[in-house]
């Protein structure tokens, strides 16, 4: 993407001032006096046993009680089995430690007050997210399966199936970048845009000069990104920097001096909505890497989507929902509501753009990938960067490819975090033996979220194969059925995977010692991972 010099002068003029980077930088800033006062409590609350080491007679009795009482409840708790195991593990490898920790994170205010939060937004939204039932009733005559989805994804959490929705897949993230900034300068009305990544370079600055000018005409511009960007990509106060170019901006979840596992629940959304009538998700972050105008790990083969037409209005409610969260102002939500396409066209199939939160008791993205597996006849084709999977999954993956369906996963040869990758080849060998194939993207690293099956489903969005992404984090993506575009994905699934190498039985026996027993041992903590 190249721009004309005039404008990259207005872009270096328009760029908020940048903070130094690097080590001194998160030292010695707010961001990193924040961490320092998280590592004194966490220091602290390790150490009380040696506080009340004289105590210790006295005390223990009440510990085993405690550490009963605390077993008893993991085990009837509503979680996912893997994440009461590893609870189990540190409760009675280290008691003095495990049991009050594990007191302290069940009486956390933070997640009650997000949970109530984003009930409330849910029932302000509620009347914009209405399902069609002309819309369903098609889906049943089409496909009852996905049907059957769709009911749940619209009467438990709120998303609607919709029609007379165009869908563009973007194989590469500079793929999407061109076609986003096209749509950001026909902006007219409004600018929302959420995610999980913001880091300098020529793709933010692109996109900022661009905001920069449209806030300046009178286009509503809203902009929101994870706090954990303030770590080390971003200054702590940049939200001010850019409320100064006319951009309202908001940091979600930012890092707060205290201990709390609110802040363990990110915001990985990538959400990019223009004027309610054109959307983007996908794995794509404001980041040159993820456009490869800069190399970390090879070539990034990243993906995502752009809906323009009906569905459009459930991506508007999802950042209105998430911007609200830490502020109770009044929303005017009518005026941001998606006109209504006249006419049906069929050509279009169906789509359901979904939204996932750590806070609602249903695993949203999960449940998504659970259907196109059980529901696949031929095959099942996955892109992801990480591969921690829980029993079910498992369970899951080696079924369906025992029974004859093809099921195959791309995984990055190049990994970003070298243990996360050392967990995931703990899976292959059983995986492998059950019939499913896993190949490698020689080129460099994966990190689209990508399922695609039989030639008429296909999801993609945010979520990764891993604990995080599908318990922990506030993820979104999009399911698509019987749309043309889902041809295109499979295509781009085949080409990807002419570049890739095939994992062999031999080869997954013939790991380093280090690799081995690495992925072993952090498979014990792997839902924290």
């Amino acid at each position: 993407m190249s721009d004309s010099k005039g404008e990259e002068d207005m872009r270096k003029k328009e760029r908020p001032g940048t903070a130094k980077k690097g080590l001194f930088r998160i030292v010695f800033s707010r961001t990193g006096i924040i961490l320092l006062l998280i590592l004194v409590q966490l220091i602290w609350f390790m150490r009380i046993p040696y506080y009340l080491e004289e105590y210790l007679r006295y005390l223990y009795g009440v510990l085993v009680i405690l550490e009963v009482i605390v077993i008893i409840y993991i085990i009837n708790a509503e979680e996912n089995p893997a994440f009461k195991m590893t609870w189990m593990l540190f409760v009675v490898a280290l008691p003095f430690i495990g049991v009050p920790f594990y007191i302290f994170v069940k009486m956390q205010m933070g997640n009650s007050y997000m949970r109530g939060r984003l009930s409330e937004l849910k029932l302000e939204t509620a009347d914009y997210m209405r399902q069609d039932d002309e819309v369903v009733d098609a889906l049943w005559a089409s496909k009852s399966a996905n049907a059957n989805l769709a009911y749940y994804l619209s009467t438990r959490v709120g998303f609607p199936v919709y029609r007379n929705t165009e869908v563009t897949y973007f194989p590469l993230g500079e793929d999407k970048f061109r076609r986003m900034v096209s749509e950001l300068r026909n902006a007219r009305k409004f600018i929302f845009m959420e995610y999980f990544i913001v880091e300098y370079g020529l793709m933010w600055d692109t996109i900022l000069n661009i905001l920069g000018r449209k806030a300046a005409d009178g286009v509503e511009v809203r902009f929101m990104y994870d706090g954990m960007c303030a770590i080390s990509m971003l200054p702590y106060d940049y939200p001010e920097q850019l409320r100064r170019l006319g951009i309202e901006c908001r940091m979600s979840n930012p890092m707060k001096p205290f201990l709390s596992t609110v802040q363990n629940n990110r915001d990985h959304r990538k959400i990019c909505v223009i004027d309610g009538r054109v959307g983007f998700t996908g794995g794509v972050n404001i980041g040159d890497e993820y456009i490869n105008k800069k190399k970390r790990f090879g070539h990034w083969k990243d993906t995502a989507v752009m809906l323009k037409g009906d569905a459009v209005q459930s991506l508007t409610m999802m950042f209105l929902e998430m911007w609200n969260v830490g502020k109770r102002s009044e929303e005017n939500y009518r005026r941001y509501l998606t006109p209504k396409a006249r006419g049906l066209r069929r050509e279009l199939g169906y789509v359901i753009p979904y939204a996932d939160s750590p806070f609602d008791n249903e695993n949203v993205g999960e449940e998504v990938y659970f259907h196109i597996l059980n529901h696949a006849k031929k095959y099942v084709h996955i892109m992801t960067p990480y591969l921690i999977l829980d029993n079910e999954m498992i369970t899951t993956l080696t079924r369906v490819a025992k029974c004859g369906i093809e099921v195959i996963i791309i995984m990055p040869h190049i990994p970003d975090k070298w243990y996360a990758f050392a967990v995931a080849k703990t899976y292959y060998k059983e995986l492998i033996e059950s019939g499913v194939q896993i190949y490698e993207y020689t080129p460099g690293f994966v990190h689209a979220k990508v399922f695609v099956s039989d030639d008429d489903t296909a999801t993609v969005g945010t979520i990764n194969m891993d604990y995080r992404s599908l318990y922990l984090h506030f993820e979104c993506g999009a399911f698509i059925y019987n749309n043309s575009e889902i041809d295109k994905i499979e295509r781009d699934f085949k080409r990807t995977l002419a570049k890739c190498h095939k994992v062999t039985l031999l080869e997954v026996k013939g790991q380093t010692l280090f690799t081995k027993i690495s992925g072993r041992v952090l498979r014990l903590v792997a839902p924290l991972m």
